[in-house]
């Protein structure tokens, strides 16, 4: 079966001013689906083509750059998504928040953390906060559309926080500001799904 470029919860514009319309637009219907749709080329007529995007992501052969790269992408950028909240400024609450205080002392600490992570990866990739079996959570970023569920790779755990670093994800509004895009993305967290996801995987 083939993966499908899953629909936003919300329209383009509700991330305004802290994501630009147009750039969710070409993001979601441009590159997104351009992952979805060369992820769907790599794995047809193969072994993978009937298995959930987790088990290709965590048994990947890292060689296998079509597979890595487009697989990376749909996986990525589908989490990216619904991580986002256009309601507003949410608060952290709950088990992560817990997690996130014995991980970094303060949730001003973890902001720090994941700011850094997000700033000084070179050129193209993301930052992650992940969950470890046990609770235990780790900030991490990788590069390119690589994420920690693939083997040999960064932090590992279970993504359940990224953030997009790639010059599509933000130039058109921040052009090379990336610590402001950074920032504004603080804004628009979608922590109830965050916190869903913390629970899922812990």
């Amino acid at each position: 079966m083939a993966f499908e470029l899953p629909k936003l919860n919300y329209a383009y514009d509700a991330l305004e001013p802290n994501i630009d319309a147009r750039t969710m637009e070409i993001h979601h219907s441009k590159h997104h689906n351009g992952y979805t749709n060369n992820l769907n080329t790599a794995i047809a007529g193969s072994d993978l083509e009937n298995k959930s995007i987790e088990t290709i992501l965590e048994n990947l052969d890292m060689s296998n750059m079509a597979v890595r790269n487009n697989g990376g992408g749909f996986y990525n950028h589908s989490l990216f998504w619904e991580v986002m909240n256009p309601a507003g400024k949410e608060d952290l609450s709950g088990e992560l928040k817990e997690a996130i205080l014995a991980a970094y002392g303060s949730f001003e600490g973890f902001k720090t953390a994941f700011s850094k992570a997000a700033a000084t990866q070179f050129g193209s990739g993301w930052a992650w906060l992940c969950v470890h079996k046990g609770g235990k959570v780790e900030v991490c970023s990788t590069p390119n559309q690589d994420n920690p569920l693939m083997p040999g790779v960064s932090c590992g755990g279970t993504p359940i926080l990224g953030l997009d670093v790639w010059e599509h994800a933000y130039y058109l509004n921040y052009q090379n500001r990336r610590p402001d895009y950074i920032e504004a993305f603080f804004n628009v967290i979608n922590w109830k799904e965050v916190e869903r996801r913390f629970a899922a995987a812990k």
